[in-house]
C-alpha cells in the first residue's frame, strides 16, 4: 500500500481521481476548523499528490469557518490589491453580478515574488449551467516536454506583471480592475520552479508572465505560447462542475486555473481564501525576486 493510501485510510478519507493527470474528489470528510490533525495531514498529502481536491456538500461552511478551516494549512494571505469581502477578514469574492470573472489561465499572484501557496474556493451561488473551473497540472506539463526543451526551460527566467498593455484582465469588471491594478507589481521567476515539498519540477507561467529574460518581445511571445500550450493541453487538465456548497483546494505551486465564463446572465458567486506562499526556487537554485512595487500613476492622475 502506498504512503498516500495508508494515510488516507487511517484518516477515513476516500480519494477518487477525477481525471487522469490531476484532481481527486475527497469523500468521508466534513470540513471544519476543528478537523482532526490526522485528516489535516491526509488532505495536505493528497493535495501535493493530486494538485487539486474537490469536496462536495460542504454547505455548512460560512465565511468565518471557511477562514478558520484554511488557517489549519498555513498563514492566510490577503490579496495585495483587491479588498476583502465586507464583513470578512480574509475572503476575496468573485461575483458575476459585478462582472467579476477570472476567465484566463493563471497561477495566483505570480506578479509578486511570493505567489500564493494554495487557495480554498467555495461555491456560494452557481449558475444552472456553465461556470465550470478548469485546472492544469504544471508538473506533468514539464515532465512531458522533450529532453532538449526541458534543458532549455530549466535555464529561463520570466517577468510576471499585473499591469500589461496587451492584456486587459477582468475586462468588464472595471471597479475590480481599478483596485487590481492600483499598485503595479512585477516579479522575475524561474520558468521552472522546484516544488518545496515534493521536489517536483513545475512550469511557472500563466497569463501574468510576459517577458522572457534575454529575449525580444516577439521571441517572448513565441516562447510563451510553446510552454503555455504545454500546460493547457486537455490531457493535462481537470474540469469541475460546481454545485452550491462545493469546496475546491488547489496547490498554487504546481497548477494553473481558468474560470469559464459561459453562463451568460446567470449568477455565479465564489468566495476564496488564499495562503501565503514561499519564494520560488529554480532548478539552478536561483530564487525569484521582486522587480517593481509602486502606485499606478494612471490611477493617481485619474483620482
Amino acid at each position: 500500500m502506498s504512503t498516500l493510501s495508508s494515510i488516507s485510510n487511517a484518516a477515513n478519507l476516500e480519494l477518487r481521481p477525477v481525471a487522469g493527470s490531476i484532481g481527486a474528489q475527497v469523500d468521508g470528510i466534513r470540513l471544519s476548523s476543528d478537523l482532526p490533525s490526522e485528516q489535516v495531514a491526509a488532505v495536505r498529502r493528497a493535495l501535493c499528490h493530486y494538485k487539486v481536491l474537490f469536496f462536495r456538500e460542504q454547505g455548512h461552511l460560512d465565511d468565518q469557518e471557511h477562514e478558520a478551516f484554511a488557517k489549519l494549512f498555513g498563514e492566510i494571505l490577503n490579496h495585495p490589491t483587491v479588498p476583502v469581502a465586507p464583513g470578512t477578514r480574509h475572503i476575496t469574492e468573485l461575483d458575476s453580478r459585478r462582472n467579476e470573472r477570472a476567465n484566463f489561465w493563471h497561477t495566483d499572484i505570480t506578479y509578486t515574488d511570493t505567489p500564493a501557496l494554495a487557495s480554498f474556493l467555495r461555491a456560494v451561488i452557481v449558475p444552472e449551467f456553465g461556470g465550470d473551473t478548469v485546472w492544469a497540472n504544471c508538473v506533468t506539463a514539464y515532465e512531458r516536454l522533450p529532453a532538449d526543451l526541458k534543458e532549455f526551460a530549466d535555464k529561463k527566467r520570466v517577468v510576471h506583471g499585473n499591469v500589461r498593455e496587451d492584456v486587459d484582465y477582468l475586462t468588464e469588471a472595471r471597479s475590480m480592475m481599478n483596485s487590481f491594478t492600483s499598485i503595479i507589481y512585477e516579479a522575475e521567476h524561474p520558468l521552472v520552479r522546484v516544488h518545496p515539498e515534493t521536489g517536483e519540477r513545475a512550469i511557472l507561467l500563466g497569463n501574468y508572465g510576459h517577458k522572457f529574460i534575454g529575449h525580444s518581445g516577439l521571441e517572448s511571445q513565441s516562447l510563451f505560447r510553446i510552454f503555455q500550450d504545454a500546460v493547457t493541453q486537455p490531457e493535462n487538465t481537470v474540469r469541475w462542475r460546481w454545485r452550491s456548497g462545493d469546496m475546491a483546494i488547489w496547490d498554487n505551486r504546481s497548477t494553473q486555473h481558468y474560470a469559464i465564463a459561459d453562463y451568460g446572465d446567470e449568477t455565479r458567486v465564489m468566495r476564496r481564501v488564499t495562503l501565503v506562499g514561499d519564494v520560488p526556487v529554480g532548478v539552478d537554485g536561483q530564487r525569484s525576486r521582486l522587480l517593481t512595487k509602486r502606485p499606478n500613476p494612471a490611477q493617481l492622475q485619474a483620482a
